[in-house]
């Protein structure tokens, strides 16, 4: 059986209610946010046990909740990710932070929960967990989860063998004595070592060095947002690992993403410097594909790619039913090479699902001549569904997709850049009810006729 991987922490949870702005309020100059969604998740330790279960190893996560309408969410939210959860029980409310966003971007944050509450104990079933841990990761929020009775005591007991990770925050305690990885922030380290002066990185490294000896950990990692992470460990030279440059992005979570990759890497035996490079380089993908919003959002479908009209308006229930848009794509896809799959996820990416309308064997005999296709309509809708942006595809036999898109109605519907949007008549149909029809670029130099082409002429016809 393997080991899993521990999360010892505070767990809160995280509202996001989403957005627009189009007004100012009449009595004040502030934006008036019209409500459209409200998406919940785990917070804290919470979201870095998520975070983790999305790797190959079991989860546990040692927490508090309470028997409140939040503990409950986010404990119904936990069981959904997989994540197996020992409660210690909390005396007094499950903190929440909601954050009011509108257009992607954050306006206010509200905090609920008050000052830290009781925590329970550490009982066997968290003993047994950490003693059977591949690795252990405390995400210390301050909210008394690492200091309580019993926990703190089994943390400083692990063996050496198994690693550590700490996560400081400033209300919480120092780390337990031998903790492979410490993972302040920036702003945490030069809060907690005042002394030394400076944003350069000197003053990182010798803040590192300050606190690794006065936790007495093996390594530490001060995480410099978009500049990536600075390692110290020992005497050597430091290691600066850089993030990859970043654009927009959602920058919340992106410290719970860096310490559980780092967990996970030493829990399935990597150096420090190997961890923090993975985690930066997590982290940084993490932060691009639009932070915790993103990463622990229903999977919107789940399974494979199916075939069918019938299967096509299921996964469009679904995704419509978590308010997401619908995107649908047309074609041969004939001989499927690098322009078709260069499209397809960029087609993918403009909305939250895929589908694929593809002509049929006669449709495209009608279209490009009785030699084609070269590939039949079943290896073809094959080929499409084994693609990881693909949803669902839709055969049709029509010349065009119109009939089948008007069935169907997309938000979305995108075709390759050899057509205009003028010359597209599937944009006057999607208009009809607010859809909108979009062209692409083509990888240049691909097309399924050339591909054609050239293997006729290597093979001497």
């Amino acid at each position: 059986m393997t080991r899993p991987l521990v999360v010892v922490g505070d767990t809160l949870l995280d509202r996001d209610v989403e957005g627009r702005v189009e007004r100012l309020c009449p009595d004040a100059p502030v934006p008036v946010v019209d409500a459209d969604a409200e998406r919940t998740r785990p917070g804290g330790a919470g979201l870095a046990a998520a975070l983790a279960a999305g790797g190959d190893r079991p989860v546990v996560l040692v927490t508090a909740l309470a028997d409140d309408d939040a503990g409950r969410t986010v404990a119904e939210l936990l069981a959904g990710h997989g994540v197996d959860v020992i409660d210690l029980g909390l005396r007094g409310a499950t903190p929440e932070k909601v954050r009011i966003r509108a257009d992607g971007r954050s306006l206010l944050r509200i905090d609920r929960g008050g000052p830290p509450s009781t925590v329970g104990a550490c009982g066997e079933r968290a003993r047994a967990a950490l003693d059977g841990a591949a690795g252990v990761l405390v995400a210390d929020y301050g909210r008394g989860v690492p200091a309580a009775t019993g926990v703190r005591k089994a943390l400083a007991g692990l063996s050496s063998r198994v690693p550590l990770v700490w996560d400081p925050h400033p209300r919480g305690g120092p780390p337990v004595p031998g903790a492979r990885l410490v993972t302040p922030n920036r702003r945490e380290a030069a809060d907690l070592v005042p002394e030394v002066e400076g944003d350069d990185l000197p003053a990182h490294t010798a803040r590192g060095r300050v606190l690794a000896e006065r936790w007495e950990a093996a390594s530490v990692a001060v995480t410099l947002g978009a500049a990536g992470a600075l390692l110290v460990a020992g005497d050597v030279p430091p290691l600066v690992a850089p993030a990859r440059s970043v654009t927009g992005g959602d920058t919340c979570g992106a410290g719970d993403r860096f310490a559980a990759t780092a967990a996970a890497a030493l829990a399935g035996g990597a150096l420090p410097s190997e961890a923090v490079v993975d985690a930066v380089a997590a982290a940084s993908a993490f932060v691009a594909a639009g932070g915790a919003a993103s990463a622990l959002a229903p999977a919107v479908p789940s399974g494979p790619a199916s075939t069918g009209e019938a299967a096509a308006h299921e996964v469009i229930e679904r995704v419509r039913a978590a308010r997401g848009t619908v995107v649908a794509a047309g074609g041969c896809f004939d001989l499927l090479h690098a322009g078709h799959v260069s499209l397809l996820a960029a087609a993918r990416a403009l909305g939250d699902c895929l589908i694929v309308c593809l002509n049929s064997d006669a449709s495209v005999r009608r279209q490009k001549g009785p030699d084609r296709p070269f590939v039949t309509e079943d290896d073809r809708a094959a080929v499409l569904r084994a693609l990881a942006c693909v949803d669902a595809v839709v055969v049709f036999d029509e010349d065009t997709p119109l009939a089948l898109l008007d069935r169907l109605r997309p938000d979305v519907f995108a075709k390759g850049a050899d057509y205009s949007v003028s010359d597209l008549p599937e944009a006057g149909l999607l208009a009809q009810w607010g859809g909108q029809a979009v062209v692409l670029p083509y990888l240049g130099g691909r097309s399924s006729s050339g591909l054609a082409r050239e293997v006729l002429s290597r093979s001497g016809r």
